[in-house]
Formats: C-alpha cells, sequence, structure tokens
C-alpha cells in the first residue's frame, strides 16, 4: 500500500490519542510547546503592555513544563516505556497552560487591577487591556443613557481612541455586572467583565460539546483552540474575542444538529458584538440548505434567516435610534479608518503592510481581500460544507482570510480561525463514529 498524503499524515498529528506511544505525536507536542515558549519569554520581557508581561512570565512557566513532559514522554517512547497513571497523559501540557498559563495570571490582574490603573495612557502599568474598560464604560452608558456609545463631538475636548466603543451593542452586556454591582474592590473583582468573557466561552463550549453528543476532544484540538498563545493571553488580559469565537461555534453546532431558527438567533448575537465575523453568515445559510444531503432545505434556511434578521435588529435598533450619528462613527467609521480618531488597529500583517506602500497599497489591498471574497463564494458553491466541521472550517479560512488582507487589523484576531480550526477538529471527531476514540489508549507503531 502507498503512503497517505502528506496533508493526510499531518492531521493525524492533531486527533492523535492522549496516550500514544508513537513518536511522530509526542514530537509535534515537544515543538508545539517550546514555538509557544519562544512567544511567552519575550513577551515577558520586552512587552509593552503590564499585563502581557505578568501573562509572559506565568506562560513561560507553563510552557517550559509542557516541553519538559513531552520530552520526557518521547523519551519514554523511544525506549518502550510507557509512563503509568496521569502523568503519562499528552493533556498534562494541556492542564500546566490553563493553569498557570489562563487561571492564573487573571486571577492576579484582577486584583492588580483594583490600584486603579484604568484610563492612564501608561500602557505599562495596564492590569487589563482597554477593550476592557471600554466594554464595562459601555454597559454604564447603556443603562443610564440607552445606548453604549459616546457623542464624541460633545466632549468639549478632542476625541481619543478609548472614548470609542468598536463593537456592537450586544457587547454591553458582558459588562453589566460590573455596571450593576462594581463600586467595592470586592463587587469590582467579581465583576471584571474578563470573568464574563471567560464564563461566557467555557459554557458555549460545554452546549457545544452536549450538543455533538461528547465527542472525544483530540488533544491537537485543545491546543489549537485553547493552549496556543493567543488564545491564552487573550484570556489573561482582555478576552472578548474568546466569548465571541465561542458563541461562533456555537451557532455552528447548532446549525449541525439541525437547529437552525437557534442558529440563526445565536450568530446575530454574535454579529451584535462584533461585525468581523458577519461572514460566517453566508457559510451558515449555505450549510443550512444543504445539509439534509436531500435536496435543499428552504424551509430551514427561512427559519435561520428569520431568526438571524429579527434578533438583529431587534438588538440594533433601539441603540441605533438613540443616537443614530453615534452609532454610525462608533460601529461602522471608527473600524473602518473614517473616524474622528484613527483605528490603533495596525498589526504588521499582509494586509497593513501592502496598505502602507501608499496610494496604490491600499488599492491592492482592497483588491486582495475582494478577490478572497469571490475565491471563499466558489468554494461554497462548487463545495458547499456537508457537515459541521466543514461549515466551521469554511469560516475559519474565511476570517483567517480577512484578518491577514484587510488593511486594519490585529494579530489577536487570528484567535479566531486557530480556535475554530480547533473546533472543526472536534466537530471530526463527532461525525466519525467509526473512527477510536481520540483520548482512549490505542495500538500505535513508532
Amino acid at each position: 500500500m502507498g503512503r497517505a498524503p502528506a496533508w493526510r499524515r499531518a492531521a493525524r498529528l492533531f486527533t492523535a490519542p492522549a496516550r500514544d506511544s508513537g513518536v511522530a505525536a509526542l514530537r509535534w507536542d515537544l515543538g508545539f510547546y517550546l514555538a509557544c515558549l519562544a512567544f511567552a519569554l519575550p513577551t515577558a520581557l520586552v512587552a509593552e503592555f503590564y499585563g502581557y508581561r505578568v501573562w509572559g512570565n506565568f506562560a513561560t512557566v507553563a510552557y517550559g513544563l509542557g516541553a519538559l513532559h513531552s520530552g520526557w514522554l518521547l523519551l519514554s517512547a523511544r525506549t518502550g516505556r510507557t509512563p503509568p497513571g496521569v502523568l503519562g497523559s499528552r493533556w498534562c501540557g494541556i492542564a500546566a497552560v490553563a493553569l498557570l498559563a489562563m487561571i492564573l495570571p487573571l486571577l492576579l490582574l484582577v486584583i492588580r487591577r483594583l490600584t486603579g490603573v484604568d484610563w492612564l495612557i501608561t500602557p505599562f502599568s495596564w492590569a487589563a487591556q482597554p477593550e476592557v474598560w471600554v466594554i464595562e464604560r459601555s454597559a454604564d452608558l447603556l443603562l443610564h443613557h440607552g445606548t453604549p456609545y459616546i457623542d464624541v463631538t460633545a466632549l468639549n475636548r478632542p476625541p481619543e481612541v478609548n472614548d470609542y466603543t468598536p463593537y456592537g451593542p450586544v457587547m454591553a452586556l458582558f459588562g453589566l455586572p460590573r455596571a450593576l454591582f462594581g463600586g467595592t474592590p470586592l463587587g469590582d473583582a467579581l465583576t471584571d467583565a474578563r470573568w464574563m468573557f471567560a464564563l461566557a466561552a467555557c459554557a458555549c463550549v460545554l452546549g457545544t460539546l452536549k450538543l455533538l453528543k461528547w465527542p472525544k476532544v483530540p488533544v491537537g484540538a485543545a491546543q489549537l483552540a485553547l493552549a496556543c498563545p493567543l488564545t491564552a493571553l487573550t484570556w489573561a488580559v482582555a478576552g472578548p474575542d474568546l466569548a465571541i469565537v465561542g458563541l461562533l461555534v456555537l451557532a455552528c453546532a447548532l446549525a449541525a444538529t439541525g437547529r437552525a431558527a437557534w442558529s440563526g438567533l445565536v450568530l446575530a448575537l454574535v454579529v451584535s458584538a462584533k461585525l468581523i465575523v458577519a461572514p460566517a453568515a453566508a457559510v451558515l445559510v449555505v450549510f443550512v440548505l444543504v445539509r439534509r444531503g436531500k435536496g435543499l432545505d428552504w424551509p430551514a434556511v427561512g427559519r435561520f434567516a428569520s431568526a438571524l434578521v429579527a434578533t438583529t435588529a431587534a438588538l440594533h435598533l433601539p441603540v441605533y435610534l438613540v443616537d443614530p450619528a453615534a452609532f454610525v462613527e462608533h460601529v461602522f467609521r471608527f473600524p473602518l479608518g473614517m473616524g474622528a480618531v484613527r483605528s490603533p488597529a495596525a498589526s504588521p500583517l499582509p494586509g497593513h503592510l501592502i496598505a502602507g506602500l501608499g496610494g496604490a497599497g491600499q488599492v491592492t489591498a482592497f483588491v486582495l481581500v475582494g478577490a478572497a471574497a469571490v475565491a471563499m463564494l466558489v468554494w461554497l458553491v462548487r463545495r458547499p460544507p456537508a457537515n459541521g466541521s466543514g461549515a466551521v472550517l469554511r469560516i475559519a479560512v474565511g476570517l483567517g482570510a480577512l484578518i491577514l488582507l484587510t488593511p486594519a487589523t490585529r494579530y489577536g484576531y487570528l484567535v479566531y480561525p486557530l480556535v475554530l480550526l480547533g473546533a472543526h477538529l472536534t466537530f471530526r471527531v463527532a461525525e466519525d463514529p467509526a473512527a477510536p476514540p481520540a483520548q482512549q489508549p490505542v495500538s500505535t507503531s513508532s
């Protein structure tokens, strides 16, 4: 028999069992943790932001332990020995990252934030990234004024970046606990918006796994979605993107299990929090249409679209009617670089670098975004997603292309395609009952 294609052999590394005597998967683990360590250590030493440096110190230990454990498992596999008990599981590295690079730095930074470092123009003292304070402020504005958006033309001073709330109205909901119950040290610590983002993300993961009937999550999927530095760093210092991508994965799981209306409703929450994920709607519409595999399911599309449109309108219209100009300024003009203040989203990704070459570069960047959109549409039409994993993969590729090619972007947004790729692997396991459980010991040759 001939060898499997290279891409299929590589994919097997991500779905290898938790107790794997094969050298290839363990070699991947070691490389993964060493690469993460190479990101965490410089972050601890030279990052501009205080929260990043705190995270980097914790993460350096976490990824170092993961690398040591993977190296030990690899050495044991080469000598034909299988470590007994929990320490023989590849999940030990994931657990180290979850505790040391996510939970503990978040707890420390929440406590450090009580010293009052918000709104200062001193990044070296920030215990939370500005999006956390901005979202909490937006909730307070929503409660008292009916809109989370400030009129930046009525401030009696020039507006600045942190006056903007470049999110949809749903994002303000994560700040409501702080607005309602904050004001004391204990209340502020317990209602930090990062806890709300984390709780929402965890709830979405549990909901997705329940819908998929509790598949065995591959270690590789957890590495991509949970243990990679972008996820762990975002969890500790900010968090909104994790809540949003969690809701997006939940919407995909609802669509994959035939709950079209609920999928549309959850996707409306996603789009009404962050517009960057709006392209996912096109993928899910096509998926809902062809999911049954026997003709086109137009009634399901009708339920999905009705829930999506009605919920989106219900969430946006009240806020829009309070102050239409402020809504447009914050939600559309500022992210597009057309606001009174220029968006600071300028990570050196390909789209930004190309746009920085001048007028021709800007045109080229937008042409590339358009070409990527056309390519995605062709892919959807010619090979529509037949299952949930296919839909998640297409959303991951589409969002990844958008993030890489759009002129105004942040590298932190790459957490979306990474988490979605991890979800894709988990959906695949759930869809393939003939496959061996991903966490069950299997016979593997070295």
